[in-house]
């Protein structure tokens, strides 16, 4: 069963599969309905062009194509922790949410159903396994596509049954591949921004989704005292400069988030650096544990360069993590991801920082 999500990487993931013979199955996850969170069907993915581009691969291809409604699941598992995240202080990553329980969790479980062994995405990614017989994950062969840092969720049952056709694939030896056998997507562009909020007004959507209004408060600096207002939490982010609409000798960055008061504190750029983390909800999965200090590199988000760092499990779901060098805008709600060179250690979500 391969997800198919209209784009160019998926269609040339089951061309790829087809031509090594497997009995493919093509599916199209519609994952919300744009009306209810107020937007036309053609601003996001999962719309009716995506679906028929999806379409015409798989006819194309020769193989079935089915479209699963998989919205329920989708604004349980997806859209309300993103909210829930925003409103509790943090900075939510959807798309690690949505890997974890729609785009595997969920569609293995209708492949079962189906009779399929494998499902298969369009991710720039690797899976090997190990000589004692454990999955491991591994970057993808391109560095500029690499989508190993949000797939670190995934359980040695997942792997065991899932592929990746495009981990060995440069982005452009895959349009050369899906011109050569005319797919129209072959040239797509790919979607930058969070599928169900394309404008990223991420404090609007917010808004709309949950109706609610969220008031307004005070900008202070470390010292409590009071440098302006702003006009809603969920409206600001860890390390964020514009917008603020504060004046000051020296720029100012969003520092911490203090729901407890509806405060946020604003600080020069110095302060916005910590070399200590404290990460939760671990998935590893080159390991069981981390039983003593691991020396290793960590990613703190998915454009951030890896950097050197030990790695220590403080808890059965806990993990303290220390750089050689201090971060900037380590921020609560996005991932820690770990890496052993291309192997993926495993990960977690940020909770909060030491200083």
């Amino acid at each position: 069963m391969i997800g198919m999500s209209g784009g160019v990487d998926s269609s040339a993931a089951a061309l790829l599969l087809a031509e090594a013979g497997y009995a493919c199955v093509g599916v199209t996850m519609r994952m919300f309905s744009n009306d209810g969170i107020g937007l036309s069907d053609r601003q996001t993915c999962c719309s009716l062009d995506d679906t028929e581009d999806a379409r015409s691969a798989a006819f194309r291809l020769g193989i079935p194509h089915y479209v699963f409604n998989a919205s329920e699941a989708f604004e349980e598992k997806v859209i309300r922790p993103f909210v829930e995240t925003y409103e509790q202080g943090g900075t939510p990553n959807p798309c690690i949410d949505c890997n974890r329980h729609l785009k595997f969790s969920y569609m293995y479980r209708r492949a079962r159903e189906l009779g399929c062994d494998y499902i298969a995405t369009g991710h720039y990614a690797r899976i090997e396994q190990r000589a004692d017989g454990r999955w491991l994950l591994k970057k993808g062969a391109d560095r500029n596509k690499d989508q190993s840092y949000v797939l670190y969720v995934l359980s040695q049952e997942l792997l065991a049954h899932t592929k990746f056709p495009l981990g060995e694939l440069t982005k452009q030896q895959v349009r050369l591949l899906a011109e050569e056998h005319g797919l129209r997507n072959a040239r797509k562009h790919d979607s930058q921004d969070i599928c169900f909020v394309p404008d990223g007004d991420y404090e609007a959507f917010i808004r709309r989704y949950t109706g609610r209004e969220y008031p307004p408060g005070d900008f202070v600096d470390e010292d409590g005292r009071v440098l302006g207002r702003h006009t809603g939490m969920i409206g600001y982010t860890v390390g964020q400069r514009r917008g603020l609409g504060v004046s000051a000798e020296k720029p100012l960055y969003v520092c911490r988030k203090r729901t407890w008061d509806n405060t946020i504190v604003l600080t020069g750029n110095e302060r916005l650096f910590s070399d200590t983390l404290v990460a939760e909800d671990l998935n590893l999965i080159d390991r069981d544990r981390v039983e003593e200090p691991l020396r290793c590199r960590a990613k703190i988000r998915y454009s951030h360069r890896e950097e050197l760092c030990v790695a220590e499990q403080i808890g059965e779901d806990t993990l303290r993590v220390v750089f050689d060098e201090p971060q900037r805008a380590i921020t609560p709600g996005q991932a820690v991801v770990l890496y052993d060179g291309d192997t993926v250690i495993g990960g977690g979500t940020i909770r909060d920082t030491e200083k």
